[in-house]
């Protein structure tokens, strides 16, 4: 098993089912629907939901504590500390489930400033969990001023065989820099002390405010430019035009031991991925926030888990939370514009759009965001306009330009025009020459218009190479070998392609029409019949119609007969 997929169980609190899909309990007849349905919701990651009928059954059975445990959990990952706090107050520790009800309890002492509590907690093992608690544990000495017991805390985990060893020479170098140790911590950040740190844009932002106030100004600003070079984070951007303002500016990223300990919970949360379920790290990174309100990465993060785990609703709700001076509004915005978007509410999904490129309007990711959109509701003319206003605001020769000009070439032959769409997809190969997804749709289209089949067999060869498992590119190497009379040789690929989407009718159709012309007519009308199967467009199911009446050779010869009329 990985070593984060691991991170759960050690964690004495994994659940990647929902405890209340687990639990059994007995219960009135009345309360029973109310129960199941909470079980369902709960399983469904419905959170809220859950939490609704979990409470209406704790109402009338307030000492059923699986129901308590089910309830705090929902709560939790709802971020409504106050509730699950008081619920998990009550929760003896005789019963099973105590470990969360801890956790719990130890974010609310935690996030309430009671140090002393949560250390004394910790000691007696009802803290955050064996895997929070280590971590926790050097904040809370650096609370009591013992910086020399916190650093021997997280080196002690550093060279143990923890599965969070990675994650903790970076709490150790914030640790460092909230007592004004930047030598120590920049050690640390720049690899001196336990190697490479694993780069995450809210390292970048410590990192470069520790070279600050080492008066290294100009490295600061190197780092960032460096980092805004491969993405275009608006934090990173703001932070950059911030330091160059103002060389003198203070480190302001992690002061307080209780903002250490929400670090610790949204690095775990974002360590822990959703691979064994969205529950856990929802709660971490919701307990994060809770800890420090400040902290609105956290906040992004449960959002965009929430967003995954397909809660849309709760997503969008998150979204909109994030206030709007804050440089992560951006991203927020785009997240909640993608979640209306899959709640079938485009219309919002595009206005939410259009006012951020109103309101940013030299964001090149907003443009694309916008064009993106405009293309998957098939408004193409938006979305060609909108990439072209991404591509002014970009460096157009980087490499990073290519899927710019990549979907713009896509929405300029949906709208055929070809000239400029070729044009695109060309732009886009001079900037990423092995490109799979370009070499294909450019190398497809040109056997589609049976033009420079040669030109179109080398693209799609390089773009298999680069892509062997696509069955969609696989059946254009197939297609492209049968444009130009190889039938033989197209039969492998043909039948590699259908085996890796089965289920698609053109590629079911394709391997059709290789087999009739390698003589394999039988298999060929059950391919055509497949293809009918799963429900092609109107004019391909009539031509697969036509096929199936007369075969290959007489439709071919209607349609060269239609040509030439």
């Amino acid at each position: 098993m990985p070593i984060l997929s691991r991170l759960a169980l050690i964690a004495g609190l994994a659940f990647s089912t929902p405890v209340a899909a687990q639990i059994s309990v007995p219960l009135q007849i009345e309360f029973s629907g109310a129960y199941l349905a909470g079980r369902q919701a709960a399983a469904m990651g419905d959170h809220r939901e859950a939490a609704r009928y979990f409470l209406e059954v704790l109402q009338a059975d307030p000492g059923n504590y699986a129901l308590r445990g089910a309830a705090m959990q929902a709560l939790a990952a709802l971020g409504d500390w106050d509730r699950a706090s008081e619920l998990a107050a009550g929760h003896p520790t005789e019963i099973g489930g105590r470990e969360f009800a801890d956790l719990i309890l130890q974010v609310d002492r935690i996030r309430r400033g009671d140090l002393a509590a949560a250390a004394a907690a910790a000691a007696e093992d009802r803290g955050a969990g064996p895997l929070v608690d280590p971590m926790m544990q050097g904040w809370l000495f650096l609370g009591e001023g013992d910086m020399r017991r916190a650093t021997a805390t997280f080196e002690a985990i550093i060279n143990s065989n923890s599965p969070v060893a990675g994650l903790v020479p970076y709490q150790l170098a914030l640790a460092r820099a909230s007592v004004g140790d930047f030598e120590g911590a920049n050690a640390i950040f720049a690899g001196e002390v336990f190697g490479p740190l694993q780069i995450s844009t809210r390292g970048l932002q410590a990192h470069a405010q520790i070279l600050v106030q080492l008066d290294r100004q100009a490295d600061a600003l190197a780092l960032l430019d460096a980092a805004l070079d491969q993405n275009g984070d608006q934090g990173l951007r703001e932070l950059r035009d911030d330091i160059a303002a103002n060389p003198t500016r203070p480190y302001d990223f992690i002061t307080t031991p209780q903002q250490g300990m929400a670090e610790v919970l949204f690095s775990l949360a974002r360590a822990l991925g959703t691979e064994a379920g969205t529950t856990l790290p929802l709660i971490y990174a919701r307990a994060a926030y809770a800890i420090d309100p400040g902290h609105i990465h956290a906040q992004l993060l449960a959002a965009d888990i929430l967003s995954e785990a397909d809660q849309l609703a709760m997503a969008e709700e998150t979204y909109r939370q994030i206030p709007r001076d804050n440089p992560l509004f951006v991203d927020a915005e785009l997240g909640r514009s993608e979640a209306l978007f899959q709640m079938g509410r485009t219309d919002a999904a595009v206005e939410v759009l259009n006012a951020l490129v109103r309101d940013y309007p030299l964001i090149s990711a907003v443009h694309t965001a916008l064009g993106d959109v405009q293309r998957r509701l098939e408004n193409y003319e938006e979305a060609v306009a909108a990439y072209t206003d991404a591509l002014a605001l970009v460096d157009q020769t980087r490499e990073r330009s290519w899927f710019l000009f990549y979907v713009r070439g896509i929405s300029n032959d949906s709208l055929d025009n070809w000239t400029a769409a070729e044009a695109d997809f060309r732009q886009a190969l001079e900037l990423r020459p092995d490109q799979p997804q370009v070499l294909n749709y450019l190398g497809y289209s040109l056997v589609e218009q049976r033009r420079n089949l040669d030109e179109a067999l080398d693209m799609i060869e390089r773009a298999v190479a680069g892509r062997p498992e696509s069955g969609y590119i696989v059946d254009s190497l197939g297609w492209v070998l049968y444009r130009l009379d190889r039938f033989d040789e197209a039969v492998a690929p043909m039948e590699r392609a259908v085996e890796l989407e089965p289920n698609d009718p053109v590629i079911n159709d394709h391997l059709g029409d290789v087999y009739w012309m390698v003589g394999r007519t039988r298999e060929a009308e059950f391919q055509w019949s497949r293809a009918l199967s799963f429900e092609p467009e109107p004019a391909e199911a009539e031509r697969i119609r036509r096929k199936l009446e007369l075969g290959l050779d007489a439709v071919l010869a209607e349609e060269a007969e239609s040509v030439q009329q």
